[in-house]
């Protein structure tokens, strides 16, 4: 079964038609890579699948499980979206990390405002249960001392595994570009996403920092990691794609392996697009 399945994603901005009908689907461990120019819908559709933009109409499902289906779904709760968010992880171009938070907290940050959420749900269930006073205040004790004890643990970790581990501490404004990314996808992998997902991870970087990140995405490729990857690097594409998809004008129109799409592309448009960055 694909873990992840697109069936005719639709999303416009007005009068815009930005995605024009998506389908693909994708199995675990695969890596995904979407390229296409500017404005073809790439960072829409990634939006889309991290519920930060919701789709007019289609449906994504993810290892079986629908998670958004047609127009019906539109108006869920914030809650709603939220636990749905939980299957995929983004990490953005321009890093969006707090600048007010060390490394560590910007990485636990978002599995402690859930971890609370999870909290309350289990003190109400205790109180239903008519445990009361000091016994309460003790479970409620315990309860968070686990559960924080549990995220800083794979905070360490994840920071550990992109080799910052050593920059607990730090400010994101005394880190480089690229360890600034570093802390950023470590804080995506906190999270235990069933799909990770890049918007262009090096295009905020100097050329000096492209191949740190670089890097580490193509380990994580290597660990099986199932990813869907916007980027311009035409040669890390080929290098860590099992498949590459060519978006144009809101519409997947082509799809390959990437020593076919690369070698023998078929599409006019591919053709185009790859004659002017491959020889840009």
């Amino acid at each position: 079964m694909a873990i992840l399945e697109v069936k005719n994603l639709k999303k416009s901005f007005g009068a815009q038609e930005v995605l024009k009908g998506i389908n693909f689907e994708m199995d675990k461990g695969e890596v995904v890579v979407i390229i296409g120019s500017s404005g073809s819908g790439k960072t829409t559709l990634l939006r889309c699948l991290n519920f930060l933009e919701t789709a007019d109409d289609g449906q994504i499902i993810v290892d079986g499980e629908t998670l958004f289906d047609g127009a019906s779904d539109k108006n869920e709760k914030y809650n709603d979206l939220r636990k749905k968010r939980l299957h995929f992880g983004l990490v953005f171009q321009q890093f969006n990390l707090f600048p007010h938070m060390n490394v560590l907290k910007n990485v636990k940050i978002s599995a402690e405002l859930l971890a609370k959420d999870k909290i309350k749900q289990q003190i109400k269930e205790l109180k239903q249960q008519k445990v009361r006073g000091k016994a309460l205040s003790l479970q409620k004790k315990q309860l968070k001392e686990a559960e924080f004890a549990a995220i800083d643990a794979r905070a360490k970790e994840t920071l550990s595994k992109v080799g910052l581990l050593d920059r607990c501490a730090a400010y994101p404004c005394e880190l480089s570009g690229g360890q600034q990314q570093r802390v950023a996808i470590a804080r995506a992998l906190a999270l235990s996403p069933d799909i990770l997902c890049f918007d262009e991870p090096t295009s905020a970087l100097d050329p000096e920092m492209v191949g740190e990140v670089l890097d580490l995405i193509k380990e994580l490729a290597e660990e099986g990691m199932t990813m869907v990857i916007v980027t311009h690097e035409m040669g890390f594409a080929k290098e860590v794609g099992t498949r590459i998809l060519f978006m144009s004008e809101g519409k997947i129109t082509e799809e390959n392996n990437p020593k076919d799409f690369f070698e023998h592309p078929q599409n006019d448009r591919t053709k185009e697009f790859l004659r002017k960055v491959l020889n840009a």
